[in-house]
Order: structure tokens, then C-alpha cells, then sequence
């Protein structure tokens, strides 16, 4: 499997969940399980059938997550030095040139993207038009709408 980009706070959000669901989850669907199982028949237990499939729900969730975090590359934004370069990791503040509108992202791995949070995905269509460019450059993203033009005014490592 390839390297999975992370910044340090995605990672530490993945350990996290790591942790509830072995801690927290998997104990309470085991007792959920235990507790069908003392009604009886279990060929027509809905609790059962529905305490296993979330049961194999978490165990999956549970390999995702230790895989993830097994072949991820952690990249702390505040360590680059790029040179005012977009990489993964950048804060980068964009002007719309069509309708003036100035935004602020910071460019992430794909578990960790959150547009309300301002963290758009690697792999998003606005990121990878903005890699390798500086402030002052203008980047041409393929939306829905047609083609959007966005200047890159400021990069950031935070």
C-alpha cells in the first residue's frame, strides 16, 4: 500500500478514534452482543443481528484506521520549508478573480478533509491546481460552473 500524507493533528485525530473504538465501542457492542444472546433464540434476535453487524462495522473501522496510521507519512506543516511554494501541509489564502471572494485553506490528507474546518483533501481539484505554485501565481480550477480562477496571495506553514 502507498504512503497515506497526514499532518501531525490528522494523525493524532486517527489514534484518537483508534483508541474509543478499542476502548470504548468494541466492549459495548461485545455486551450488547452478550445481553442478545441471553433472550434466546437467536435466529429471530433483531438485537443480536443488529449487535453484529455493528460489531463487524467497528473491527473493519478498527483495520482502516490501524492501516492507515501503519502507512502513514506524517508531515508537520510548521517543519517545511518550501520556499512560499504550495506543498501538502500549506495554509494558502486564495482570492476569487471572478467574484473578489477571499478564502483560507489548509491543504490536507483525504481522512482529514473538512470544508467547514477549511481543510480541503490532497487529491481535491482546487489543491492540486494550487501545488508547486507561489503567492502572486493564479491557478485555473476545473468546477462545476466552468473554469475558476483563483489567486494564490499568501502561503503559510502552520
Amino acid at each position: 500500500m502507498n504512503k497515506v500524507p497526514l499532518t501531525v493533528a490528522g494523525a493524532e485525530k486517527l489514534r484518537q478514534e483508534l483508541h474509543r473504538l478499542k476502548t470504548v465501542d468494541r466492549p459495548e457492542v461485545i455486551a450488547a452482543i452478550a445481553e442478545a444472546r441471553s433472550h434466546g433464540d437467536l435466529s429471530e434476535n433483531a438485537e443480536y443481528d443488529a449487535a453484529k453487524e455493528r460489531q463487524g462495522f467497528i473491527e473493519g473501522r478498527i483495520r482502516e484506521v490501524e492501516s492507515k496510521l501503519s502507512n502513514a507519512q506524517i508531515i508537520d506543516p510548521k517543519l517545511l520549508d518550501a520556499d512560499g511554494r504550495c506543498v501538502f501541509g500549506a495554509t494558502v489564502e486564495l482570492e476569487d478573480l471572478d467574484t473578489g471572494d477571499m478564502v483560507t485553506y489548509q491543504i490536507v490528507g483525504d481522512d482529514e478533509a473538512d470544508i467547514k474546518d477549511g481543510k480541503i483533501a490532497i487529491s481535491s481539484p482546487i489543491a492540486r491546481a494550487l501545488i508547486g505554485k507561489f503567492a502572486g501565481d493564479v491557478a485555473e480550477v476545473q468546477a462545476p460552473g466552468g473554469v475558476r480562477e483563483l489567486e494564490l496571495i499568501d502561503v503559510r506553514y502552520v
